[in-house]
C-alpha cells in the first residue's frame, strides 16, 4: 500500500518487533580485514508491548471515537472512549524495506491502554504523517465496526449471499446490484428531508 502512495492504519500483534523511533544507525570501526561493517542499530529490537510499557501509563490520553448506544449513569452520552498513545517506531521485521543508508522507515504506532487493564490491549501501525491528530488515527483504527455493519447489511438485508449462479458475469452483476442497492439505502438514510418511519 505504501508503494502505491496509500495511507493505512493496520492492527498488529503486541509482539511485533520494533526499534524506538529515535534510535540512530551506528557503523562499527573497520578492523582492516574482511568486508567493511554495515550500519546497524546499537540495541536489539523490542516488542510493541515492551515499548508501550516502558513509555508508561502517563503518556496515554483519553480519546472518544464515537457515541455508542448504551447510556449509563457514569456515561450518560454513551461515549466510546479509551486511553491511547502515539509512539514513533521503526518496524524491525526482516522483510521491511530499508532506505539507501540502511535505516528502517519511521512509522507511528497507536497503542490502546484502557483504564481497567494492567497493560495495553491493542496495537496498530500507520504510515500517516506524524502531525496527524491522534483522534483521526483512532477513528480510522476503530472503524472496523462500520465495515462489519455494512457487510451484515449487504448479506442479510440486500441479498449479497443469495447468488446461486455459476458464471463470473452473473456473480459480478449480482454483487454490483447489491452494492448499488446499499448505496441507495445509505443515501436515503442520510437524507435529512426523508420522512422518518412511523
Amino acid at each position: 500500500m505504501e508503494e502505491r502512495g496509500l495511507g493505512y492504519v493496520v492492527a498488529v500483534k503486541a509482539d511485533t518487533s520494533v526499534y524506538p523511533g529515535d534510535v540512530e544507525l551506528v557503523t562499527a570501526a573497520y578492523s582492516g580485514r574482511g568486508p567493511r561493517p554495515k550500519p546497524s542499530y546499537p540495541i536489539p529490537p523490542m516488542s510493541l508491548r515492551e515499548l508501550a510499557l516502558a513509555a508508561g501509563r502517563d503518556t496515554f490520553s483519553q480519546v472518544c471515537w464515537r457515541q455508542g448506544t448504551r447510556k449509563t449513569a457514569g456515561n450518560p452520552a454513551a461515549d466510546m472512549a479509551s486511553k491511547f498513545a502515539l509512539v514513533q517506531v521503526r518496524p524491525a521485521n526482516r522483510n521491511n524495506t530499508r532506505a539507501e543508508d540502511g535505516s528502517l522507515r519511521l512509522k507511528l504506532a497507536l497503542v490502546e491502554w484502557p483504564d481497567n487493564t494492567d497493560e495495553p490491549t491493542d496495537y496498530w501501525l500507520t504510515n500517516l504523517p506524524t502531525d496527524t491528530p491522534i483522534e483521526h488515527i483512532v477513528d480510522l483504527a476503530k472503524i472496523r465496526w462500520r465495515i462489519e455493519h455494512d457487510y451484515r447489511e449487504l448479506k442479510t438485508g440486500l441479498g449479497l449471499d443469495h447468488f446461486e449462479g455459476r458464471t463470473w458475469t452473473g456473480w459480478n452483476r449480482h454483487v454490483t446490484l447489491a452494492a448499488l442497492a446499499q448505496a441507495f439505502v445509505t443515501m436515503l438514510r442520510l437524507d435529512p428531508k426523508a420522512p422518518a418511519p412511523a
